[in-house]
């Protein structure tokens, strides 16, 4: 389970994540949406070990981010939208690398260096080396060295980045697998389709802030209670707009011509009319429209019902009110320019996690640890 409290990142004056807090059980997946900038790797970077917050606090497989950092490395696994492999070496040997580093024992690592290989189909690439692998067998590396030891979370940073659909598909197949095995998986992604087939929550965040969080089913619901209704017709609409628009529950109901499609032969026939009006209530207003017309002799072809995308929740979450989307991507590459140099200038100041008395050879080994999800440069 994943629970933030608060959490809050500043590096200098800029405030790069605020007050989110999260809650994904175990066997959940959420998902992170919000434009380049907007502090989701940065929430990544913090419930993986790698970043203290600078106020809140957060529990990750029931250890606290701040006092034991060291057990949240070592529970959990992490994939960025860039792989970050080694890619002179072999997968067996760069997955018993970082299985070594996790501690597990030479039989163990073993056994599921095999067991990860086959998993991802890589069996047969074993002893090729991984400069010459595609986009999506190195993706697929990724994620076996996030898996190699077992952890009981994952935090997936645009996993199908740059996949073809086939790849990508396949991803998406092996993340709900990872999901019935009852681990908790936080999801960035700009990807909106993705995010509603498999998130159970979606989470949008916009300059650190959490401005919109819930199912996406229930995130559509209250962007609006209105559900757009398609009627099209073989021909005309026999009814007035006035005599539908005196059945209570039907909003704005007009008609537009449909373009005509098809070969030479039948684009002279009549191209038919669609009539289109909201409703609060379609199961209870349909019937009464749909009544009317076929009493009044209505050929209907086919009747559709809509309601709003995520991507229009999205959109309207991403812009102040009288603010453009263009003025919306505008602020957020903006913002990510002042988040890349102010987090430059906190590398430089930030003293590392640890106890102050930590050995160098200590240091190398935490490094090591800090790198096992490969690193992470800017919010996306």
């Amino acid at each position: 389970m994943i629970e933030t409290y608060d959490l809050t990142r500043r590096f200098g004056t800029f405030t790069a994540v605020s007050q989110v807090s999260l809650r994904v059980p175990d066997g959940a997946i959420l998902a992170l949406l919000g434009p380049n900038g907007a502090g989701k790797t940065t929430t990544i970077r913090m419930l993986s070990g790698l970043l203290a917050p600078t106020e809140g606090n957060a529990t990750v497989a029931g250890y606290d981010i701040r006092r034991e950092a060291d057990a949240v490395r070592a529970c959990v696994g992490l994939v960025t939208d860039v792989p970050g492999l080694f890619e002179q070496m072999k997968a067996p040997a760069y997955l018993d690398f970082f299985a070594n580093i996790y501690g597990l024992p030479s039989p163990e690592r073993t056994r599921r260096i095999d067991e990860l290989l086959e998993f991802f189909d890589l069996t047969t690439h074993r002893n090729e080396k991984m400069v010459g692998f595609s986009k999506g067998m190195k993706q697929k590396v990724a994620l076996a060295r996030a898996l190699i030891h077992e952890p009981a979370i994952l935090f997936l940073d645009e996993p199908t980045s740059g996949l073809d659909p086939l790849a990508a598909r396949s991803v998406r197949e092996l993340i709900v697998g990872f999901k019935r095995s009852n681990r908790s998986i936080i999801l960035c992604t700009h990807d909106l389709d993705e995010a509603e087939r498999l998130a159970d929550q979606v989470a949008i965040i916009r300059q650190g802030h959490v401005v919109a969080l819930d199912t996406p089913s229930t995130l559509r619901k209250q962007a609006t209670g209105e559900t757009m209704v398609q009627i099209e017709f073989v021909d005309a609409c026999p009814l007035p707009l006035e005599a539908l628009a005196t059945i209570e529950g039907v909003l704005n109901p007009h008609l537009r011509e449909k373009k005509a499609t098809g070969s030479l032969s039948t684009v002279t026939q009549s191209p038919g009319f669609i009539l289109e009006y909201q409703t609060p209530h379609p199961k209870i207003i349909n019937p009464q429209v749909l009544t009317r017309l076929i009493t009044a002799g209505a050929q209907i072809v086919t009747v559709t019902c809509e309601t709003r995308s995520l991507e229009d929740v999205y959109a309207s979450a991403m812009g102040d009110v009288g603010a453009s989307l263009a003025d919306v991507r505008q602020q957020a590459v903006s913002d990510l320019g002042t988040s890349l140099a102010d987090v430059q200038l906190a590398d430089v100041r930030q003293p590392a996690m640890g106890h102050v008395g930590t050995s160098a050879r200590d240091v190398r080994h935490n490094q090591h640890q800090t790198t096992v999800p490969s690193k992470l440069v800017e919010d996306k």
